[in-house]
């Protein structure tokens, strides 16, 4: 491809709107446009570096023995209300009418699709396992698209979708594929991070997202210092610090005046934090529901959201408090019937807490579970911290940022048991499919590449995804030797089956390297008036420093060892 015929342009100055590293380089690269907030087009050299990634993954999914299919983007709303998951996704589900006010569902994922086209075509054990995939447009009405590619609410997304006859055979196809991932990401030059994941809207007993270790990324990571386990923070857990032992004390109610949070308490008492019993208030599908759990601890929303099985969760309005009895900032679950109560174990480590005692400007002094109140669920809603106890070997956990690149879910039984999905067994008997889900976002996977790869000049593609594998820079293109010798070696390159970028613009030598720089192609190569008087070319690695001189004869295999290296 010439510069000179090439569409999009490098711009000189970082957009103003670009949030992060990837963003900032595709746009001032040429490689993206912004249609609208959360939609892109992708520009020529944007695009083959995405269907780079494309083939890569595809690839690998058939090497799994994958079939590849593709399904349509509009649902009817009917399928995604017999799994009831309109309501879990809830607005960032793109729904409309059409002309005869049928409602449709732009679909974010395809498990519901995928799940009617195999109880239609699978009868029996026979059939089974299957793994079926597309690269197909996705849609999610994302609250706040940010970071260019990063979250948008249109993208391209891999799909693969695992059918089996039992959990243990669905373990299987789940470990196939998750080893798949992994050599997708090493080709792709992206070391990932496998870590537990919460499964969120998909649904599902088990799921790991894959995660790029990056300062830019939006997910928060714990990883433990001594053993192999990670998390993301919205499913991690911890072994928190446990309180001295202590006998159990009588209750004794105290003054505390216009005192309503923890910290304050903690100071007007002089005790820890860690000494208080912290009541928090939610509504959860309406239903005003009362959190307690010890003071220096905060709660995982995303862990409640799960315990409670609610579609929206959210902190509970003052009107909704005061409508509920309850007393802000002097509330504790002592003497609580009438409204749900939520725990977190906490509240057992350690004796003889600070509570509200129900009433204002009042706390109680020595209280204990379960001797002074009960609660309904007791279970792990808390935050895991930095420095805190590994679960898994009581190592020290330590905090890190990522962007996820895949992320994969053991689905079981949920949606073939909602549409129908079943086969016969050996025996005639008929069962329910057990299913698996795995995604990679194809264009998030791109930009974490730049995100990774990249320098203070520009972008610095990885061989295997770069739209190009040579940028071709002849210097002083008006000297006809120059010229001339720049259209041989860009034949002669093309007819080896090399990629090239021939800059072949009457630009300064400064402009075109600078864009060759921020283009990032693995290897640039320049003809000059020097270079050809000793009939060589000046070789440099995107990735390196030094640049090389190498003679003209027999360039092309030299080029192509570099860029096998």
């Amino acid at each position: 491809m010439r510069v000179s015929k090439l569409f999009g342009k490098t711009l000189r100055q970082t957009p103003s709107e670009a949030e992060n590293i990837s963003h900032q380089l595709l746009l001032k690269a040429g490689m993206i446009h912004q249609v609208a907030a959360g939609a892109y087009s992708y520009l020529p050299l944007g695009w083959r570096a995405l269907k780079k990634v494309e083939n890569i993954v595809r690839q690998e999914m058939d090497d799994i023995g994958g079939q590849e299919l593709h399904m349509p983007v509009l649902q009817p709303l009917e399928l995604w209300q017999q799994t009831e998951r309109d309501q879990a996704f809830g607005k960032s589900l793109f729904i409309l009418s059409d002309r005869r006010d049928r409602k449709l569902v732009l679909a974010p994922t395809h498990e519901e699709v995928t799940t009617e086209l195999v109880r239609r075509n699978v009868q029996s054990y026979r059939d089974l396992p299957l793994l079926l995939y597309q690269i197909q447009t996705k849609f999610r009405d994302e609250p706040r698209p940010r970071g260019g590619l990063m979250r948008v609410r249109e993208f391209t997304m891999k799909d693969m979708y695992s059918f089996d006859t039992d959990e243990d055979a669905m373990n299987v196809s789940y470990g196939k594929i998750v080893g798949a991932y992994e050599r997708i990401y090493q080709r792709c030059g992206l070391p990932a991070l496998i870590v537990d994941a919460d499964s969120g809207a998909i649904g599902g007993k088990e799921s790991h997202e894959f995660m790029v270790i990056a300062e830019s990324g939006e997910d928060q990571i714990l990883y433990c210092s001594n053993c192999d386990y990670a998390a993301n923070l919205e499913k991690a857990d911890s072994i928190k610090a446990e309180n001295e032992k202590e006998e159990m004390l009588s209750l004794e109610e105290i003054a505390t005046p216009g005192i309503i949070t923890i910290k304050d308490l903690a100071k007007f008492l002089n005790i820890p934090e860690s000494k208080t019993l912290k009541a928090v208030f939610y509504s959860a599908d309406g239903e005003v529901v009362f959190v307690v759990i010890r003071g220096d601890i905060e709660v995982n929303e995303v862990k409640l959201k799960n315990v409670l099985k609610c579609h929206e969760l959210r902190l509970a309005t003052e009107e909704e408090v005061r409508g509920a009895g309850l007393v802000a900032g002097s509330a504790s679950p002592m003497g609580l019937t009438d409204i749900r109560r939520v725990a977190d174990p906490s509240i057992t480590l350690g004796a003889n807490f600070v509570a509200g005692a129900n009433k204002p400007d009042t706390h109680v002094k020595n209280v204990n579970y379960p001797r002074d109140f009960a609660v309904d669920i007791m279970t792990d809603i808390a935050t895991a911290n930095a420095g805190e106890g590994c679960p898994r070997c009581g190592g020290k956990l330590l905090f890190t940022r990522g962007i996820e690149v895949g992320h994969v879910f053991k689905l079981g039984t949920f949606f073939s048991e909602r549409l129908g999905a079943t086969f016969l067994d050996p025996g005639g008997v008929g069962r329910s499919i057990f299913m698996g889900s795995y995604g990679i976002g194809i264009g998030r996977l791109l930009a974490a590449a730049i995100e990774q790869n990249h320098d203070e000049k520009g972008i610095i593609w990885p061989v295997s995804i770069a739209p190009y594998q040579v940028h071709l820079c002849p210097i002083s293109t008006d000297d006809s030797e120059v010229a001339s010798a720049a259209d041989r070696l860009y034949l002669q390159l093309q007819e080896e089956g090399l990629e090239v970028l021939f800059d072949d613009r009457t630009e300064s030598p400064g402009v075109k390297l600078n864009d060759a720089d921020l283009l990032g192609m693995p290897v640039r190569v320049i003809l000059s008036p020097r270079t050809l008087k000793s009939q060589s070319a000046e070789v440099k690695r995107r990735s390196e420093k030094e640049a090389m001189i190498i003679p003209l004869e027999g360039s092309v295999e030299r080029l192509k060892a570099i860029l096998s290296r």
